[in-house]
């Protein structure tokens, strides 16, 4: 009893996993999301502090489904304690453990070189099938990763966002990827926002170069807008790409020791270059140049936004009044008047008017007349606009 009442806070999980386990291979945890809506949600690389939970977890799942479970992690700082961890997921019945070379710190602006030597120590403590995360920009990184670490195999995330040919060895043109992209997601009725955000990392690079297809991409509203932007950014693309265009590159090419110099209209990998180690030349002065580079685009996107606010406060000066609902009230002449009142006044104006003239307004639930005639035991007339004052009566 006391078992089943520890695993009950795990059930939604089981649940979930099993909804999928006759569809799948396998089913996998993923304990390596470092992004604050995982710290939010008290998941991903935000419970790797907790062993007893995922131990917990993994167990249960490796228990209960039919099909292998399998944990992607990140690294701590000590290479001994990720050990460890790995060790505690390879005992509780992770059946594949993917080990992503950075720590949950490492993202943003300070994601820097994952650490294929952390990776390979873990590759010699473990028994189970591993594969590695991290510096994977190009089809012959994948070869180098397996032979500096020892693993099994080689997965990859962000790379894929920017060439999603990344594992047939090509570089295909862009304007391909998302003509293959958009049928897919047209296919499967993929939301507008997703589709739009993928179709801006494909050409990301082109969008640096060409502000005005960036422009035109930005001002889309449906995934039809999309698809139209598409066919006129993939004409000019193609133009470009039978003329000699100039050397133009807009990465930086010090980050990276293997750096491809590519035409920005093919599917090439995106590097994060701010507060990267540079793995040629001095990093100290690599990462004091890039700040300085933070620093400028900070100014210029607080710039943006004060030209937007500005925009809006001047169209919404020119914007023309919205004409009133209600007529307004016929004595103060502020508030909005009521149709069904007796004197068509706003409630407070009413309330002065009808104890002054001894009348009701049922509609604002006044009734100074019945109170006057309960007062005083007489029935008194309704007064006129001249009436007396109640207290003179």
């Amino acid at each position: 009893s006391s078992g089943i009442n520890a695993e009950w806070p795990l059930r939604p999980g089981l649940k979930a996993a099993k909804y999928v386990e006759d569809h799948c291979d396998a089913v996998d945890l993923n304990l390596g999301c470092p992004q604050g809506i995982a710290r939010r949600g008290h998941y991903g690389a935000f419970l790797q502090d907790e062993w007893d939970l995922i131990s917990s977890i993994v167990s249960l799942l490796h228990k209960e489904l039919s099909v292998p479970v399998t944990c992607k992690i990140r690294v701590f700082k000590e290479v001994e304690r990720t050990i460890a961890y790995a060790k505690m997921m390879e005992k509780a019945g992770c059946q594949l453990l993917t080990i992503h070379g950075r720590t949950r710190e490492m993202k943003g602006p300070h994601t820097g070189i994952a650490d294929w030597e952390h990776i390979r120590a873990v590759r010699q403590a473990i028994n189970i099938p591993m594969f590695a995360n991290g510096n994977i920009l190009y089809f012959e990184d994948i070869e180098r990763c397996i032979a500096a670490t020892g693993v099994d195999g080689v997965m990859t995330a962000e790379t894929n966002l920017y060439n999603p040919a990344l594992f047939t060895g090509k570089n295909p043109p862009v304007w391909e990827m998302v003509d293959r992209y958009l049928e897919i997601a047209q296919k499967h009725e993929t939301g507008f926002q997703h589709v739009k955000g993928h179709v801006f990392k494909l050409y990301n690079i082109s969008f640096q170069i060409k502000h005005h297809l960036r422009d035109l991409m930005a001002k889309v509203h449906k995934v039809q807008d999309v698809v139209d932007a598409q066919q006129i950014i993939k004409a000019e693309l193609i133009e470009d790409s039978k003329k000699e265009i100039p050397d133009i590159q807009v990465q930086r090419v010090e980050t990276c020791a293997n750096f491809k110099h590519l035409p920005h209209w093919v599917c090439q990998p995106y590097f994060r270059s701010t507060r990267l180690e540079a793995l040629t030349g001095d990093a100290k002065e690599v990462e004091t140049d890039m700040e300085a580079v933070l620093q400028e685009e900070r100014k210029a996107r607080k710039e943006q936004k004060r030209l937007r606010k500005a925009a809006l406060f001047q169209k919404a000066l020119l914007k023309p009044a919205k004409k009133r609902k209600f007529a307004s009230c016929t004595s103060c002449e502020q508030n909005p008047g009521s149709e069904k009142c007796v004197h068509k006044m706003c409630k407070r104006c009413c309330l002065s008017k009808t104890v002054e003239l001894i009348v009701d307004c049922e509609h604002h639930n006044v009734w100074a007349k019945a109170r006057y005639e309960r007062m005083y035991g007489t029935k008194s007339k309704d007064k006129t606009e001249k009436g007396d004052p109640i207290a003179t009566v």
